[in-house]
């Protein structure tokens, strides 16, 4: 999040106001469509309340930063990509608690005001830095953001490795069904975001970084919020597994975005 900061401009919200539709539309799909994906195939494939409430969490997370390198190699429309990437970022503070309470209150026991704060620890706070460093300390952020995603992307795998390792008879266990859900949470959130803004917009760029910012979520925030707020370290896990899913889905629409034009 801090090295999203540090990204950031006032020029990255223009799109709002050039183009509103498209922010909307992908903003709404992001919290509407994956949300109820991740609810539906938790109760579709009856998994362990754990696994179905963190699967809940990740589908009512917002785009990553992942998105937007997707959305340059798919030649989208990368200033959405960003825009929607932080748009949707800033509404989960609130909307990620609300929704993951509302869908998954009934399995466990969601502690939404926690989710909240812990939202506001790790998002709200570390992007206010990194958009106050780069506007006020220009030299020194341009020195540090080289190497940011880099470093960033090890902390990920490493936390993504040490929560697998820690469920892994779990996973054996429920393997199947959970890895089965994933893939078609982001499969579907990839298919009905481009169907969807297709058939709103006519506009293949901008139908290709919708569907990529809904198929892709925050796999990352996903677990840092299962690990601070829920009991069972197993919650975390299919956040942990997501960010893998939806980074071969990412690669493959790559490689099938050649032929939208």
């Amino acid at each position: 999040m801090l090295g999203m900061g540090l990204t950031l401009e006032w020029r990255d919200f223009q799109q709002v106001f050039t183009t509103p539709r498209w922010v909307l539309v992908g903003v709404a799909l992001q919290f509407s469509v994956m949300p109820f994906l991740g609810w539906g195939l938790g109760k579709l494939f009856q998994l362990p309340p754990f696994f179905a409430v963190g699967l809940i969490l990740v589908s009512c997370c917002p785009g990553g930063t992942a998105s937007n390198v997707i959305s340059y190699l798919a030649k989208a429309q990368v200033a959405l990509s960003v825009c929607m990437t932080t748009i949707s970022t800033l509404l989960a503070i609130a909307l990620t608690p609300v929704l993951t309470a509302q869908l998954s209150g009934s399995s466990v026991d969601v502690p939404a005001w926690g989710l909240f704060s812990s939202a506001l620890k790790v998002v709200l706070l570390p992007i206010s830095v990194g958009v106050l460093l780069r506007r006020f300390l220009p030299q020194l952020t341009q020195k540090v953001m080289p190497a940011a995603p880099p470093f960033a992307v090890l902390l990920i795998s490493l936390i993504v490795g040490s929560i697998l390792g820690q469920g892994k008879q779990q996973v054996l266990e429920a393997g199947g069904a959970l890895i089965a859900s994933l893939l078609l949470l982001h499969f579907f959130g990839f298919l009905l975001g481009y169907s969807i803004s297709q058939l709103l917009f006519r506009a293949t760029a901008v139908s290709k970084t919708i569907a990529i910012e809904v198929g892709m979520q925050n796999s990352g925030l996903g677990v840092v919020l299962a690990q601070e707020n829920f009991a069972s370290p197993l919650t975390a896990i299919p956040a942990a597994i997501s960010s893998l899913v939806h980074s071969i889905y990412g690669s493959v629409f790559v490689a099938l975005s050649k032929r939208l034009r």
